[in-house]
C-alpha cells in the first residue's frame, strides 16, 4: 500500500471553523469491530458494518495526506479496536511518513488486547503515544465491564509497550457509579507505579445500549477528584496533549492525572478536533450529527485530491459550537462509540 502520488500543498491559512477554532487534530476510526463489548460502548450483540461500507486502508491514507495538507498536526487512530483490522500496520507506516510533510504526531487509542505482539512494530512505524483503555484492575470486574476482555492480556500489552520504548502512555478509564468508581485511587496508584498518565472519563451517551442505565451509572469528574484528593495532592497544570483532558500533577511523581468531562465541564470552546468514522463520515462534533460523506468524495472522484480538500474545508462551515450531551434525557445520538471512534 502506498499513498497516491501528488504534490504536498501547504495551506496559506490553517483549517478554521466558523467560530474561529483552528482544527489541527484528526481522529480516524479504522474499524467499527472490536474484540471487547464494553458496556458503555456497544450492545452485547452488535451488527458490524459490511466491508464495502468501511474505508479501505488506501482511502484512509489518502485522507491522512489531505488533512496534513490542510494543516493537521496530530492524527489519532481509533476504532472499534484498531489493531484487529487486517494489515493495519501498513496504514500506520504510511501515516508515519507524513511526519516528513508537517505531521507532528501519530497516536493510537487501543484496548491493549493486541499490544503484546504489535507494540514494537507500532513504535517502528512512527506511533509516538498510546492511549490504552483500562477500567478495572480486578479480573472478574474487568470481564464484566468488557464482557469479553482478559485483564492479564491487557496488562501484558502495557508492559510490552513500555519495554519497546514508548515514552508516553496514557490510561483511559471510563468511571461508572457502582461498577468501578471505587477503583479511582487504585487505578491512579497503578499509573504512578508504572510511570503512566491516566485520564478519567465521564461516560458519553452514544448509541442505545439497552440494559445499561447511563443516568444511574453517571459519576462526575468532580466526584472523582474529591475521591482522589482524600489520598493525593492534585496540583493543576496547564499541560495539554492535544485532546480535551484537563490535567493535574501529583508531586514527586511523573504521572499526569487527566479529566475528560463532557457533561460537568464542557470543553467545546477550545475544540480543535474532527473525526472520520469507519465508513468515511467526517464528524464535526462527537455529540452532534453534523457530518460530510468523505467516502462518497473518495469513490466518486478517485485521485481528485483538490476536490477532497475542498470538501473538508467546506465542512468547517457546519461544525457546531458545542455538543448537547444529556444524562438522563433521551439519547439523540444513535451511532455507537465504536462506529464513531474514541
Amino acid at each position: 500500500m502506498s499513498i497516491p502520488s501528488g504534490e504536498m500543498i501547504s495551506p496559506r491559512e490553517p483549517l478554521i471553523d466558523r467560530f474561529g477554532r483552528q482544527i489541527n487534530y484528526i481522529r480516524f476510526s479504522v474499524t467499527d469491530r472490536c474484540d471487547f463489548r464494553c458496556v458503555y460502548c456497544m450492545s452485547e450483540r452488535m451488527n458490524f458494518l459490511p466491508r464495502a461500507r468501511v474505508l479501505t486502508l488506501e482511502e484512509l491514507a489518502t485522507l491522512g495526506r489531505a488533512f496534513v495538507d490542510l494543516g493537521a498536526r496530530r492524527i489519532r487512530i481509533t476504532g472499534g479496536e484498531p489493531l484487529v483490522r487486517r494489515n493495519v500496520l501498513c496504514l500506520f507506516r504510511e501515516l508515519g511518513r507524513l511526519r516528513e510533510h508537517g505531521l507532528d504526531e501519530l497516536t493510537l487509542t487501543t484496548n491493549g488486547s493486541q499490544l503484546e505482539s504489535m507494540a514494537a512494530d507500532l513504535r517502528e512505524a512512527g506511533v509516538a503515544r498510546l492511549n490504552i483503555s483500562l477500567d478495572s484492575l480486578h479480573p472478574e470486574r474487568f470481564r464484566r465491564m468488557t464482557r469479553t476482555g482478559d485483564l492479564a492480556t491487557v496488562l501484558r500489552g502495557i508492559h510490552a509497550a513500555r519495554a519497546v520504548g514508548f515514552q508516553r502512555i496514557k490510561l483511559n478509564a471510563v468511571i461508572l457509579k457502582h461498577r468501578n468508581h471505587d477503583e479511582v485511587v487504585d487505578l491512579t496508584r497503578f499509573a504512578i507505579d508504572h510511570g503512566l498518565d491516566i485520564s478519567f472519563i465521564e461516560e458519553m451517551p452514544l448509541g442505545e445500549i439497552g440494559e445499561h442505565d447511563r443516568a444511574e451509572a453517571y459519576y462526575p469528574s468532580d466526584a472523582i477528584r474529591a475521591d482522589l484528593k482524600q489520598v493525593f495532592t492534585l496540583t493543576p497544570t496547564t499541560e495539554r496533549t492535544g485532546g480535551p483532558s484537563r490535567y493535574y500533577r501529583i508531586p514527586e511523581t511523573d504521572s499526569r492525572i487527566g479529566f475528560i468531562s463532557p457533561h460537568s465541564h464542557n470543553f467545546c470552546d477550545t475544540c480543535n478536533r474532527v473525526r472520520v468514522s469507519a465508513e468515511g463520515r467526517l464528524l464535526l462534533c462527537l455529540g452532534q450529527e453534523h457530518s460530510v460523506d468523505l467516502r462518497y468524495v473518495l469513490r466518486a472522484h478517485p485521485g481528485d485530491h483538490q476536490r477532497l480538500k475542498q470538501a473538508i474545508i467546506a465542512a468547517m462551515g457546519i461544525k457546531p459550537r458545542h455538543h448537547d450531551f444529556q444524562i438522563g434525557g433521551q439519547t439523540t445520538i444513535l451511532r455507537y462509540m465504536n462506529h464513531t471512534g474514541g
